[in-house]
């Protein structure tokens, strides 16, 4: 796939300067196409072309957003197969997870805007009633995506970005882009006037940085790293522009000891390792009342010793590669730290799993006795690394739980309803967990301390979108 150009302005286009980046397959360490980093000039069109169609767009009529929006989904469905191989050539997501969750996480977004755009209130009137309140949309949105969910998260930015009436520039990560050129083609066919979606592919020191301090841009929307968050923070505070941040996590699972351990387990393990670890609110720390510690030791370690790893393109339920050489570099470094901590290993390790002499795969790992100051325990590893801590009671496992810079999920299992709806209320965390539940798209996601603000899907991610003017008549 030779992917080189932009869509800017309703067009491909090709960069004002050449700048070639190879996307490589993780399960292969092969090139899987080509795209171009863009520069200032691409960048500046990009945004001057949001611009123009915003006064349009911004005008337009719920009817006519929703008549949009409804051909975008026709022909989302239509391509769904080819933006899940896509998202298993990029990013080694296993072909039978990228058609049955990634590329319908997409389209669970396209609904869900829809449905709530058909009853979204625009205008209100105040709570005395003696004035109008109107939501209008803030501008020209900058949206900044991650490679472990491509399409999910871009349709959670892009989606209630259209819906709201505002125009955009999309970044999705260099690393996993193919499944975003695909989607470029998917508006140009939905008849999405010309300027009001634009792509830019580019990394976050260049392109991303550019979109963050450009002064054409009145929103940013970020979905990535806490650090990468922070500097884009940095960079667009000069313009006082809005920025909304869906950072990391290091999100607590808190396991008691009337839960059904078996199944508690084993759905914390798979939970851990989905998408190859590579989830920002996967429940990487497991905490577990002393009394079945022992016990859930061995399920777990049984757990990751009969996880299978395997080629993306092999249909059936297993792990496919981290991202990049620089995901496994990190990884690897982290389960030394691990040992080196002194945790104790209890399955998986260091190197590439048995028979696998390329690709980016690891082994599915679990630690216990993790000392919750161990590195390990505070640091976002973003691999298939699990670490279990013993915990005496409720009130350590909140403390423990909450003793983190991040807050983005968190985790119970209890067969006791009223205690885990008591605990819940004190953990310090956007996404809560009981016994395996998890919201749908249309509740909102998004993060407490260093995992971010702002909130994604449905109606709820609208609002960061929008801009409240009060008319007043005397």
């Amino acid at each position: 796939m030779d992917s080189r150009q932009f869509y800017i302005g309703g067009a491909w286009v090709w960069p004002d300067q050449r700048h070639d980046f190879e996307v490589i397959n993780p399960a292969t360490e092969a090139p899987a196409g080509v795209i171009s980093l863009g520069q200032k000039a691409d960048v500046d069109k990009a945004v001057a072309a949001a611009r123009q169609a915003f006064n349009g767009w911004s005008r337009s009529t719920v009817a006519a957003r929703l008549a949009v929006l409804e051909n975008i989904r026709t022909i989302y469905q239509r391509r769904a197969e080819e933006l899940s191989q896509a998202m298993t050539a990029e990013m080694g997501s296993p072909i039978s997870f990228s058609r049955s969750q990634q590329t319908p996480s997409g389209e669970a977004h396209i609904t869900t805007t829809i449905e709530a755009l058909e009853s979204f209130a625009f205008q209100q009137l105040s709570p005395r009633g003696g004035s109008k309140v109107f939501a209008e949309p803030v501008g020209v949105a900058a949206l900044i995506t991650p490679w472990n969910w491509p399409i999910n998260q871009i349709m959670a930015k892009v989606m209630p970005a259209l819906a709201t009436g505002c125009t955009c520039v999309l970044k999705p990560s260099e690393i996993a882009p193919l499944s975003a050129l695909i989607f470029a083609e998917i508006i140009d066919e939905a008849g999405v006037p010309a300027g009001v979606f634009n792509l830019v592919n580019g990394d976050g020191q260049g392109v991303g940085q550019l979109l963050s301090c450009h002064p054409g841009v009145d929103l940013v929307s970020f979905t990535g790293s806490t650090r990468a968050g922070t500097a884009i923070s940095q960079a667009a505070a000069p313009t006082v522009k809005r920025v909304t941040l869906e950072l990391g996590g290091k999100s607590p699972n808190l396991l008691f000891a009337d839960a059904d351990l078996e199944q508690a387990t084993r759905w914390s393990v798979g939970n851990c390792f989905g998408n190859t670890g590579q989830t920002c609110d996967a429940p990487t720390r497991l905490l577990v009342e002393r009394p079945v510690y022992d016990q859930v030791l061995a399920i777990a370690a049984d757990a990751a010793a009969t996880t299978a790893v395997g080629d993306p393109l092999t249909v059936g339920d297993h792990l496919g590669p981290l991202v990049s050489e620089v995901q496994f570099a990190k990884v690897q470094t982290m389960v030394k730290t691990g040992l080196d901590e002194g945790a104790r290993l209890i399955a998986g390790g260091l190197g590439r799993p048995p028979g696998m002499a390329e690709g980016y795969f690891v082994k599915p790992t679990v630690f216990a006795d993790v000392h919750p100051q161990m590195a390990i325990s505070r640091e976002e590893i973003f691999g298939p690394v699990l670490c279990i801590t013993p915990v005496d009671g409720e009130a350590d496992a909140i403390d423990l739980a909450n003793d983190t810079p991040y807050g983005l999920a968190a985790y119970i299992q209890t067969a006791d309803l009223v205690r885990a709806g008591r605990v819940a209320r004190q953990l310090r965390a956007g996404l809560i967990s009981i016994n395996g539940g998890y919201p749908d798209v249309d509740a909102p996601f998004g993060g407490f301390k260093q995992s971010g603000n702002g909130r994604e899907n449905g109606g709820f991610g609208f609002h960061d979108f929008l801009d409240l003017k009060t008319v007043t008549v005397g």
